[in-house]
């Protein structure tokens, strides 16, 4: 199934549309922008809450809790040295561990579950700047992937946040 993630155009915070294929909207993201950790609120279309992702405060390397129902389903963590493009181990309860890794630069990512794809993820796909198409495969826990998906976003907008103050 192909999604498609969407920031608002005019947007206090980081909020986003995700939809279907067809066009119809599966989550609406809320982002909180007057809290002291980066935090997303997943809604569904009846605005329920269903899932939510923050950064922690205390770890070393970005990581993100991702939860939902007051369960955690994963935590995602950037790892320290990766040279040929940035990696990502997203720890879920039990052994089937995830990596995200890919190309920051151009957008590219896949998700993998040991030698198997099981989301690639990529802005390529459209002209406007902050929209990522992601395409799951069958059978894969949709409200995870995507969830992984908005927390690497909101890594990636706090590394640019960092390097454009480190310029000033």
């Amino acid at each position: 199934m192909r999604y498609i993630i969407r920031e608002r155009f005019f947007r206090l915070g980081e909020d986003s549309d995700i939809t279907d294929e067809g066009g119809r909207q599966v989550l609406r993201v809320d982002g909180k922008v007057l809290t002291l950790r980066d935090t997303l609120v997943l809604r569904d279309p009846a605005g329920e809450e269903v899932a939510r992702v923050q950064r922690k405060l205390l770890a070393l390397r970005p990581t993100y809790e991702i939860t939902a129902a007051g369960r955690e389903l994963a935590e995602m963590r950037k790892h320290f040295f990766t040279p040929f493009g940035d990696r990502f181990t997203i720890d879920v309860p039990g052994p089937d561990d995830l990596e995200l890794r890919g190309n920051f630069l151009d957008h590219e990512f896949t998700i993998r579950r040991g030698d198997q794809t099981v989301a690639t993820v990529s802005k390529r796909w459209f002209a406007l700047r902050d929209t990522y198409g992601v395409e799951i495969a069958d059978g894969e826990d949709w409200l995870l992937l995507l969830a992984c998906v908005l927390a690497l976003d909101l890594a990636e907008d706090r590394e640019r946040r960092k390097e454009q103050q480190g310029k000033h």
